[in-house]
């Protein structure tokens, strides 16, 4: 565990929706948020946000990966075939779950890579894959379904780019990537209806006894001005990784993509993955207190205008050098 002083104690009322946060930003104190310096030791290169934006636009050209459609499995097939063939084991994980709209079966697939499989140190970097199947923020065609090219894709973009950097140069570190499916189908005033995939691997890790030191989960990591917050639960989950990660983005330049500011909790994979395991885990979310979610949010808008390598860039070189300049642990 990250040494006792990043701890920062705060009082904040908020307000918990679905992937909702409070609806006021807290700036984070900066004697708190930055007591390392030079934490960089190991610069790396290599990380692409070409390839990561050609990720986002392979996933697409399945079209709605929505479970139980063909286009899901298809895009599941593939997402696996390139874990294969970057990482040194991945894993297929089946399992079942309900969509909540009518109650019908559907099939979950997740997904991880593993590099370094006999490390004893590991971090978690995941994202969702599916899709949302219907716009219900759009006053277009609000019941049918959405690409989901920031809200899923870009997540898995940079993961599958981050893993083509690591076959060609190894971390000290083991890393699964796991992409969970069945995120997006929920309705928020069913309880627990989002994160089916995660609810599902939390119970059934793809390992028995599965550990890891900490996990960082990335969704809609790839919208224009993004920025992304210190999230609640993150904070009180793991805010010594929140405190690293944050520094090492400031230190590579992207403090106005990472700003020293702390949001209300949103309810998203990594709460599910710490309730089962108590696996400390972060979520990297685009989300502002002052206007909500991005305007393209579970729209029809939410197609490859709404990603900007920039932003991918930002997030994946700051993943890059997480790995290679993971926080000391006591």
């Amino acid at each position: 565990m990250k040494a006792r002083a990043f701890l920062i104690l705060l009082t904040a009322t908020t307000i918990l929706l679905w992937r909702c946060g409070g609806n006021t930003e807290t700036q984070v104190p900066t004697d708190s948020a930055t007591t390392e310096s030079g934490i960089i030791t190991q610069k790396i290169s290599g990380f692409s946000a070409d390839n990561a934006y050609q990720n986002i636009e392979k996933q697409l050209a399945f079209g709605f990966r929505i479970p139980g459609t063909a286009a899901h499995k298809k895009c599941a097939d593939w997402l696996f075939k390139e874990l294969q063939n970057t990482c040194d084991t991945a894993y297929f994980q089946t399992g079942e779950g309900k969509a909540p709209k009518d109650g019908k079966k559907i099939p979950i697939y997740n997904i991880i890579g593993s590099v370094n499989p006999q490390a004893k140190n590991r971090m978690i970097i995941a994202s969702h894959w599916d899709s949302r199947p219907y716009a219900d923020q759009d006053d277009q065609k609000p019941t049918e379904p959405i690409l989901a090219a920031n809200d899923g894709a870009s997540g898995v973009g940079i993961i599958l780019e981050l893993a083509k950097n690591l076959k060609m140069q190894k971390p000290d570190w083991g890393i699964d990537f796991i992409l969970f499916d069945a995120e997006d189908l929920g309705i928020s005033e069913i309880e627990n209806s989002f994160c089916l995939g995660s609810q599902y691997w939390g119970k059934h890790p793809h390992i028995p006894n599965y550990k890891a030191n900490f996990g960082v989960l990335l969704d809609m990591v790839g919208g224009n001005n993004a920025q992304f917050m210190w999230e609640e639960n993150s904070n009180n989950y793991a805010n010594w990784v929140l405190v690293h990660t944050w520094q090492i983005a400031q230190e590579l330049g992207y403090e106005n993509y990472f700003p020293l500011k702390l949001i209300g909790a949103i309810t998203d994979d990594h709460k599910y993955v710490y309730e089962a395991t108590k696996i400390p885990m972060i979520d990297i979310i685009q989300y502002n207190p002052n206007s909500g979610f991005a305007p393209f949010w579970h729209t029809h808008d939410d197609n490859m205008d709404a990603v900007d390598k920039r932003t991918l860039n930002a997030v994946g070189n700051t993943m890059l050098h997480l790995i290679f300049n993971p926080p000391a642990i006591l």
